[in-house]
């Protein structure tokens, strides 16, 4: 008699869908990011330490982990819950300003401006030389981007008798997860939070090309 399996929590198909229905670069970064874990898995050579961003390491020759760090995680699990955080997010942005305006900005100024701010940070104010790795810089960048739009329409959102202005929700979520997460930069989350909140400001003016640049993607059948 066959076995019957449980059913799964999710439906394969409908995953599927979703992932092809992801414009072209938030599929391509969620591919470059399991790609980076698997060859990570291999003994021979770090994934995680040659494109981590440590302030010490980072020299002429080396400048490629100012763009690599948010797409190399620390196994399967981090990379797991930066995706889930990540891609609602970067589709957003996407569709917004289309495919080839957020590849310019994503592996450009959002994450060298970041990464450059915390190198700055550390070694000058904390003396320290502390790596960091993984997609939540972005996370953190674009909540606080969006925290920024969102506070011009709707400056306070309410918490029992306390009004909390909209721009610090950010801030509350990257002391929460500084928490409740071991091991994860504070210091590297409010750097992508700085460069958000300017993003969200227009900062600097006119970023982005024009419009009639498309965003790319397939829909599924």
């Amino acid at each position: 008699m066959p076995l019957a399996f449980p059913p799964l929590p999710f439906s394969p198909t409908r995953l599927r869908s979703y992932i092809l229905r992801l414009p072209l670069f938030t599929r391509t970064v969620l591919i470059a990011i399991v790609t980076l874990c698997l060859l990570d898995l291999q003994p021979a050579w770090s994934v995680a330490r040659w494109g981590a961003l440590k302030p010490s390491e980072v020299s002429l020759m080396s400048m490629h982990r100012l763009n690599t760090y948010p797409i190399v995680h620390q196994g399967f699990i981090h990379a797991f819950l930066n995706i889930l955080a990540l891609t609602p997010l970067l589709e957003r942005f996407e569709a917004e300003y289309g495919t080839l305006t957020s590849l310019a900005m994503f592996f450009g100024p959002l994450s060298t401006f970041p990464g450059g701010l915390y190198i700055l940070v550390e070694k000058c104010i904390f003396r320290q030389d502390t790596a960091i790795l993984g997609s939540s810089i972005w996370v953190f960048l674009l909540l606080a981007s969006e925290a920024m739009k969102t506070y011009a329409s709707n400056p306070h959102f309410s918490l029992g008798t306390y009004k909390i202005p909209t721009w610090a929700t950010p801030l509350i979520g990257t002391i929460f997860v500084s928490a409740l997460i071991p091991n994860t930069s504070f210091v590297g989350h409010l750097c992508g939070i700085a460069v958000g909140y300017a993003l969200g400001l227009g900062y600097p003016k006119n970023p982005f090309p024009s419009r009639e640049i498309p965003t790319m993607g397939l829909k599924a059948n």
